[in-house]
């Protein structure tokens, strides 16, 4: 089983570049089956996620082909058992970005059978709106033994009000609806960037969808959809975890290929725990207190623009280190709070009660044994890890792999001593070699 191992301490120091959206490309990815012409998808981002994504999208069908490691081209004019199309493998079952293949290829087919998603246990996401906006369109949809299956003769544009603002099912109905009958409303619609770029890449091959980004997104039916070549946007929650490791680990980052107005959220906050931080046209430089300690604040987690919920463990290890108690409320998911025991290992003190943690903070973290217990709580744990004294030893990485590519290598680049490990002897290898 992989690890990291890390040896904290250092000031991370130097430039990083942002990968492709992973949120933005597992939307996208599903969205270019439903032309029969060629998509090709520019800075699409290596990591799981996209990777198990592609590859079922591969197994229904579709022709898939890396043109290098970060551009893909996809054809869904090979997609030829319509009758029996079915999104079923022990992969596709544990990511949560599955039920994108339900709206585009209930939009394209009028028929759609995927495996109910997974993910990481982060809270109950349901999909009760994915299930409301499809049957609004028309369709009928039945849920049971482990797949969701959607069918319709025919769809037709509807105005449908989303009882809870969902991105998924946001960007699912959106994909349902490009080729539904009419004009279609989705009402208390998300509005995060990822949702504007499935939006701007479905209006690039044809379709019409205006609004994507406000809280109402209209869609008026089109008959059929083209080829296109398009680029996906930069990953705000990579940006905004090494915007925080800068801050924790009180370096100096230069942050590249960033939509700065995408991160306010998150610079407004470091800005006012006493960062630096400076914005360019497409970068971003972050810098620590040079060897003061930050200030405490207090973080609500709201749908974008607010302080985004992927971002609320990175924020919380940063906090820990402050000068002061700072208090974090979670308003998306009930089990976001999981990595919390895992950092008093490292000597945090944050008391967590009901939605809110409260967190006193530290002067310094200790480096200990701990378990990522989902994608953003392992990256915060790095971060901790790299601002700790001695070692720390990170156990269940695959959550990371999921949504950060290169990740280990990209902090080794600004000085961050951290290693893939597999076995004690690599670990004492390790501690030898930094030692």
């Amino acid at each position: 089983m992989e690890q990291y191992v890390i040896k904290g301490g250092t000031p991370l120091v130097g430039e990083v570049t942002i990968a492709g959206a992973k949120n933005a490309a597992l939307g996208i990815l599903a969205a270019a089956v439903m032309t029969d012409k060629e998509c090709i998808i520019e800075n699409v981002p290596n990591v799981r996620d996209t990777r198990v994504l592609l590859q079922a999208i591969k197994e229904i069908g579709a022709t898939v082909k890396y043109i290098d490691e970060h551009t893909v081209s996809i054809c869904g004019g090979t997609i030829r058992n319509i009758d029996t199309l079915c999104v079923d493998d022990e992969f596709i079952r544990k990511i949560r970005a599955s039920y994108y293949l339900l709206g585009a290829l209930l939009g394209k087919y009028k028929r759609s059978q995927v495996a109910l998603p997974g993910g990481c246990d982060i809270g109950s996401r349901p999909i009760d709106l994915h299930i409301k906006g499809f049957e609004a369109l028309g369709a009928h949809v039945t849920v049971g033994k482990g797949m969701v299956t959607a069918t319709a003769d025919r769809l037709v544009g509807k105005h449908v009000y989303l009882d809870k603002i969902s991105v998924g099912a946001t960007i699912n109905i959106m994909m349902a609806a490009v080729f539904a009958e009419g004009k279609t409303t989705i009402e208390n619609a998300a509005k995060e960037p990822h949702i504007v770029d499935v939006a701007n890449f479905l209006n690039s091959m044809g379709a019409n969808i205006k609004g994507a980004g406000t809280n109402e997104i209209r869609i008026r039916g089109v008959k059929e959809l083209k080829g296109t070549e398009y680029s996906i946007i930069p990953d705000q929650i990579e940006a905004g975890t090494f915007m925080m490791a800068a801050a924790a680990t009180d370096g100096n980052v230069l942050i590249k290929n960033v939509i700065p107005k995408h991160l306010e959220a998150i610079s407004s906050k470091l800005t006012e725990i006493g960062a630096t931080v400076e914005e360019y046209d497409d970068s971003v430089r972050v810098i620590g207190c040079h060897g003061k300690r930050l200030r405490p604040t207090q973080i609500i987690t709201q749908p974008y623009p607010g302080f985004p919920t992927d971002m609320q463990p990175q924020m919380a290890v940063t906090l820990g280190l402050s000068d002061g108690t700072s208090v974090i409320s979670e308003n998306i998911f009930e089990n976001r709070f999981k990595y919390t025991d895992e950092l008093a290992r490292m000597g945090a003190r944050i008391k967590v009660e009901g939605n809110m943690a409260i967190i006193s903070g530290v002067e310094s973290y200790s480096g200990a044994t701990v378990v990522a217990p989902d994608l953003r709580a392992g990256a915060a744990l790095v971060i901790a890890g790299l601002a700790a004294e001695g070692f720390t030893v990170i156990e269940d990485i695959k959550y990371i792999q999921r949504g950060y590519e290169k990740f280990e290598e990209k902090l080794r680049d600004l000085g961050g001593q951290i290693e893939i490990v597999e076995t004690e002897k690599e670990i004492i290898k390790f501690k030898l070699k930094v030692g």
